[in-house]
């Protein structure tokens, strides 16, 4: 690896809106190419905003969606070739048939990369990647993992042990509905009038319902594997909830490096230099692994990917059901 400056990005995206998204990537590109960045990534599924398709049956998941390379990656390309830069963003994309949560990297000259998320769940109709990648970008090895697919150790693990020293992890989270104590969804008024009152709305992103939740498990992935670890996230409104941004860069000791404080659109920049992954913890851990002793670990099984926030919402529909069924006709159901 070289020493390299790389951007971490946040925009709040539209709905089903890709020339809007689009204008935002390029004025974010634009932005951290001024301050001498060299790859500028951005978040899940920001091409045309993320969350929205939950409720998409199959037909209509594949008519928001779109082929790679398509319309969208054209326009990147065009980002990427005006700014003299690398651009990676997310999108739907169709395929075979099948809709994939893809991650795609392009430079001035077109389309480098995609990755598809192991784990999707947003819809039931997304089918999942099935192969790590690690590529050669700039002088740097780099690898790729889409938001949940980073909550399983063994993903990380096994990209770094590929040979990321890089790893960008474009994700949508933070602020959902979650069994976990402290943590839940941010009033969308607390969003809508972040100009006149921010410290409420910076309490709650900063706090476990975001940031701290997100301090609990993401520098342990970097730190674990002695890697540089590129976050990025939606920032304000995304379908149904708020999104806390936070872009950030951590390093392989698992420091912030470079974070994003700003209640809106926002880019920050990092410079990654080789000699941290030297001095690394993981990368001396990632020589004393016992392969021999991991059988447990490659045993068959079936996979389920259920966040939190999906539990939560199964829970609450159950029990408004169940209200609603024993609820006497002249009460109202909860």
């Amino acid at each position: 690896m070289r020493e390299i400056r790389v951007a971490a990005a946040q925009f709040e995206h539209r709905d089903n809106d890709p020339d809007y998204n689009l204008s935002r990537i390029n004025e974010l590109t634009r932005r951290a190419v001024a301050q001498g960045s060299e790859i500028v990534s951005f978040h899940e599924g920001c091409i045309g905003g993320y969350s929205w398709v939950q409720p998409l049956d199959k037909a209509e998941l594949l008519e928001a969606a779109e082929p790679v390379p398509g319309p969208s990656t054209d326009r990147l390309v065009e980002i990427a070739h005006a700014n003299k830069v690398v651009v990676m963003a997310g999108l739907f994309e169709r395929r075979d048939g099948q809709v994939f949560n893809t991650y795609v990297t392009v430079g001035p000259e077109g389309l480098i990369s995609k990755f598809s998320k192991l784990h999707p769940f947003v819809n039931p109709h997304l089918s999942p990647g099935n192969e790590y990648q690690v590529i050669d970008l700039l002088g740097c090895k780099v690898g790729f993992l889409i938001c949940y697919d980073n909550n399983l150790p063994e993903n990380v693990r096994i990209t770094a042990l590929q040979g990321a020293d890089i790893i960008f992890m474009p994700h949508v989270t933070g602020c959902l509905p979650s069994t976990m104590p402290g943590r839940g969804v941010v009033d969308r008024e607390l969003w809508d009038r972040r100009r006149e009152d921010p410290v409420r709305l910076r309490k709650e992103l900063r706090g476990p319902k975001g940031r701290e939740w997100l301090m609990r498990w993401l520098p342990t992935r970097a730190y674990e594997n002695g890697v540089y670890a590129v976050f990025t996230n939606p920032i304000g409104w995304d379908y149904d909830t708020v999104k806390p941004g936070l872009a950030m860069i951590l390093d392989p000791f698992g420091e912030v490096l470079v974070e994003s404080h700003a209640l809106d659109d926002d880019v920050v920049v990092g410079v990654l230099t080789p000699d941290k992954l030297a001095q690394a913890s993981g990368q001396r851990y990632l020589k004393a692994r016992r392969p021999e002793l991991y059988d447990k670990l490659v045993e068959p099984q079936e996979s389920v990917t259920l966040p939190g926030w999906r539990m939560e919402h199964e829970s609450g529909a159950r029990d408004a059901a169940t209200a609603h069924e024993t609820a006497p006709d002249d009460e109202p159901s909860v």
